[in-house]
Order: C-alpha cells, then sequence, then structure tokens
C-alpha cells in the first residue's frame, strides 16, 4: 500500500469515527431540556435540575428578563419548555401569535397586590391618584379586577377586561401602564402599583405590607402559574419528569424559601 493511500485511509477512519461520535452526541441530546424562567426562579430550578440529573436528564435552564421573550423561544424551537407565566397570558399569547403552546404542570400561584410609597390603605388613595398596572392584556385584567374587589372602580362582566371597560371610576383614578417586570420601579411616580408575585419577590415587597392583595379561590385558577411545551411534545417523557420534579417537597422547600408569601405551591390546592 502506497503512502497515499494509507494517510487516505487513516483520514477516512477519523472522519467516520466524528461521524460515530456526532451521531452518539445527537442521541444525548435528547435528554437535554432547555427551560426558559424568570431570573428570581433559578434556585428553584436548581433543585429540578439536580432531582433530574439522576434520572439522565441534562436540563439547561435560560433566564429571561420580560413576559414575552420566553414564549417567542419556545415557539421557535430555542426552548423545549418554559415557567414563568399563568394561564390567561398563555391563552392571550397564543391567539395573538398564532402559536399551540400547552401547559403541562402547575408551579405556583403568585397573588397580585398593589403597593405603595405614600399610603398604607385603599382608603388613602384620593381623586386623580395615579395607579400603575401593567400593560399585557392578560395582567391588565387581573390588576383592574384587584382594583375592583378593593372597591375602587367597577367593570363591565368580561373574562378580560382593560381600562375601557370601566364603568365606573369615582375618584378618576389614572391608569399608568408599563410592562408587569416594571410596575414595582414606577413606585416613586405614583400613588400606587399592582405588581405580581414575582416582580413583587424581586423587588424585596412584603406582601403584609401591601396596600391590598388578591385572595386565593376557585376563581384563581386562570392565575396559575404553568410550565409550558409545545403542544406536539406534551407527552413527552422527560417533559413529563422535569414536571414531576418540580412539584416536589424539595422544590416546595425551596420556593417558600426565595418567595415567603408572595408565592404559593399550585400543585397541592384544591380550588374546585
Amino acid at each position: 500500500m502506497s503512502k497515499g493511500w494509507k494517510i487516505s485511509l487513516v483520514l477516512f477512519v477519523a472522519m467516520f469515527g466524528l461521524v460515530i461520535l456526532a451521531g452518539c452526541g445527537n442521541n444525548h441530546s435528547g435528554n437535554t431540556v432547555r427551560v426558559g424562567i424568570n431570573p428570581s426562579d433559578d434556585p428553584i430550578w436548581e433543585v429540578v435540575k439536580k432531582k433530574v440529573k439522576k434520572e439522565g436528564i441534562n436540563l439547561k435552564i435560560s433566564e429571561f428578563n420580560d413576559y414575552n421573550q420566553p414564549n417567542m423561544a419556545l415557539a421557535q424551537g430555542g426552548l423545549e419548555m418554559n415557567a414563568y407565566q399563568h394561564t390567561y397570558f398563555l391563552d392571550t399569547w397564543n391567539k395573538a401569535h398564532h402559536t399551540d403552546l400547552v401547559p403541562i404542570g402547575y408551579t405556583i400561584i403568585q397573588p397580585m397586590a398593589m403597593y405603595s410609597h405614600k399610603i398604607t390603605k385603599v382608603s388613602q388613595i384620593k381623586k386623580n391618584a395615579k395607579i400603575t398596572i401593567p400593560n399585557d392584556s392578560s395582567n391588565e385584567a387581573r390588576a383592574l379586577q384587584l382594583l375592583e374587589s378593593a372597591g375602587l372602580i367597577k367593570l363591565k362582566n368580561k373574562k378580560l377586561p382593560s381600562t375601557k371597560d370601566v364603568i365606573s371610576n369615582k375618584l378618576n383614578i389614572k391608569f399608568v401602564t408599563l410592562d408587569a417586570a416594571q410596575t414595582a420601579r414606577s413606585l416613586d411616580d405614583v400613588t400606587a402599583a399592582v405588581v405580581n408575585g414575582n416582580v413583587a419577590a424581586d423587588a424585596k415587597f412584603n406582601p403584609k405590607n401591601a396596600v391590598y392583595r388578591e385572595k386565593i379561590t376557585k376563581q384563581s385558577k386562570p392565575w396559575i402559574n404553568i410550565i409550558v411545551a409545545d403542544k406536539k411534545q406534551q407527552n413527552n417523557k422527560n417533559y413529563k419528569k422535569v414536571v414531576k420534579a418540580f412539584q416536589s417537597k424539595e422544590t416546595a422547600k425551596e420556593i417558600h424559601k426565595i418567595y415567603g408569601d408572595n408565592a404559593v405551591t399550585a400543585w397541592n390546592l384544591n380550588l374546585k
């Protein structure tokens, strides 16, 4: 065999070996699950990551700082699942973006609350007060319903009301709309702000100091946070293992450590 043939044979064997290794790598990647989360949830998902690693699942955690990118990343194949939103938000997103993302497990419910640097109770809210609410349709509706339950406004009987559906506003409250993640930062500029539970936790707000707080009832089901995947993969065995790992005592302990009273584990709630 000539020297040239020997070199060609060695190169062929080396390349064949690389193809085999690549194939093995692809098989292994089937056990990699990428999840998109809020940064504040990272310690919770680190607990999940350790639990599923024992079952051969490599959980990769990506953090997002807004309420839109995680769904877009999931819809475009950049993630296998995400965990940051409630059912109403997902329903609204699917309709607006023509996507087919579905819930595959409950995580927590985070009661929305109204906070202020200027007042301590609802009765102190004066005419023409400015109140910040989230600007996405589902959280805006939830915030308005909270204000209605506090006796500040009245709404048309709609599933997801907007500011256009306010039919009584005796104090002439001015609504300031911001991305949900930014509401807590607005308190110096407004009378009060209606803030999501995870955002309140990030801002170190104590729910005991809230001006008014949402109550958890059977009507709260649409506000339960969920783990979400593409509909085509909703029965994926590895995804189900991740959900099961999340819905554990170890995770519940970490949730309480991170959020305190700003969150309640939802998989064990009886809201019939």
